[in-house]
């Protein structure tokens, strides 16, 4: 697997898919037993270039041990179902973190970073499939490749119930169990009509799972604020990139006006007011907790163009200079 991840663009944004490395190199130590049908720089044999589109990866891995490795966090490329069949495998989504245990599905969207292992994972049999439909966003239309035969209303209905509640964790009836354990025989047998038909089943199953829970759609969950919050709850961690509001709207999948009303909604500031908001914040955590550190050092990592400039901006919004800040 020397391929490099995958650099896919939308609308500005570069987006790196998972190259699940961790997971090669213990398929490579012997630790782990990988079958897997992939594209990009999954792990597995690869998929005809043809069949199955909008597949990213499918198949399972099983350890028979404790594993000293965890994938970190990411994101993937599609929706990915993962299901648990034995063991069970810390994980976290969205900063929450929880404990899997067999029979359990697991579902995240392209928008949810997670992670598996914290930081290694237990011994354990676990499949999943991850399926591009075309977002990155909460509020983005959802394009099911044609070879999925719900009918529109089924499509349209388990497209309401993926995007408009985003919990993780579900219980898995015997049925998904069953699907799974066909889907990975069918990836064992590199069998591409059955893994079709099955990936049919699971997808029918799946949404007969949140019909007969009667699960709740909230509509917010897949509106352009959505997507905005998202990133500006993110946004802290990337100080350091020369954001301007066209990029910044761009992140977002939304336009500037668009942005800026959102931004204004919740945060009371306009984006840029905000950013520097969170920069000047961040630099006041750093001043304090990294007292040897040269103040143009901490200016620059976060964001900021010169330590001129940093110490008006931070002089007008805490009412001193950085230096007679950290020394306070």
């Amino acid at each position: 697997m020397s391929e490099r991840p995958i650099l896919f663009h939308e609308r500005g944004q570069v987006h790196r898919a998972d190259t699940c490395r961790p997971l090669v190199e213990a398929v490579r130590a012997g630790t782990v037993r990988l079958e897997a049908l992939a594209r990009g720089t999954y792990p597995g044999r690869r998929l005809p270039a043809h069949a199955l589109p909008g597949v990213r990866s499918v198949g399972f891995w099983d350890a028979r041990g404790p594993q000293n490795w965890g994938l970190p966090l990411h994101r993937n490329e599609g929706i990915e179902l993962t299901f648990l069949e034995s063991g069970r495998m810390p994980l976290r989504v969205d900063n929450r973190a929880a404990v899997m245990q067999p029979d359990q599905l697991l579902i995240t969207r392209p928008w949810q970073p997670h992670q598996l292992g914290n930081p290694h994972i237990g011994a354990g049999r676990l499949a999943w499939l991850i399926l591009d439909v075309g977002v990155r966003h909460p509020h983005q239309r959802w394009r099911w490749p044609a070879w999925l035969v719900l009918t529109p209303s089924d499509l349209k209905a388990l497209t309401r119930y993926l995007r408009g509640n985003e919990q993780p964790l579900w219980p898995a009836p015997s049925e998904i169990r069953h699907g799974f354990q066909a889907i990975c025989q069918a990836v064992e047998d590199n069998h591409i009509s059955k893994l079709a038909v099955t990936i049919n089943e699971l997808f029918l199953q799946l949404l007969e799972l949140f019909r007969g829970r009667r699960v709740p759609v909230r509509s917010a969950l897949s509106s352009s604020r959505r997507s905005v919050e998202l990133f500006l709850k993110e946004i802290a961690n990337n100080l350091a990139e020369p954001w301007t509001l066209t990029a910044m709207a761009e992140r977002c999948g939304v336009g500037p006006t668009t942005f800026v009303h959102h931004c204004r909604k919740l945060t009371n500031m306009a984006p840029i007011e905000y950013l520097t908001h969170l920069r000047v914040q961040a630099a006041c955590r750093a001043l304090r907790q990294q007292r040897d550190r040269a103040i143009t050092d901490i200016a620059l990592d976060c964001g900021f163009s010169s330590s001129q400039y940093f110490a008006n901006v931070f002089r007008r919004q805490i009412g001193c200079s950085p230096r007679a800040y950290r020394q306070s």
